[in-house]
């Protein structure tokens, strides 16, 4: 079998062309860098992915706070990880890097807080004496 992928891991974005038949891989080209390989390799053996996202905030001072995986996830459970994803409902506040879900359906990677989310009636910038 015979595909092209974009490799997305440095900025050079090549089309690497591979040639394939299962897990075996007969030829790798068109990488500038060894990470095209590796990338490629990673997409055919075992893709995975990251998710960033977003979970609903109780009593913020806004609705939602953005998430995302700790850990890459197999592409193939990216819809059962952001199902959990949808159930989780936090009350603020919510600091940036709180796990807000520990090891997320068994699969190594904890869900975590990307921003502070104060509650709603707390201004950041009111000066306190």
């Amino acid at each position: 079998m015979n595909r092209t992928f974009t490799c997305i891991l440095c900025p050079n974005g090549c089309e690497i062309s591979v040639s394939y038949s299962e897990n075996d891989i007969s030829s790798v080209s068109g990488n500038k860098c060894l990470k095209g390989t590796e990338y490629v390799e990673q997409e055919i053996r075992h893709p995975v992915r990251t998710i960033a996202s977003s979970v609903l905030v109780e009593g913020g001072s806004m609705p939602l706070c953005s998430v995302r995986l700790t850990r890459p996830v197999p592409k193939a459970r990216i819809f059962d990880v952001m199902a959990e994803i949808r159930k989780i409902k936090v009350k603020a506040p919510v600091h940036a890097g709180d796990i807000l879900l520990f090891d997320v359906l068994g699969l190594g990677s904890d869900v975590t807080a990307t921003r502070n989310v104060e509650t709603a009636d707390a201004d950041p910038d009111a000066a306190h004496f």
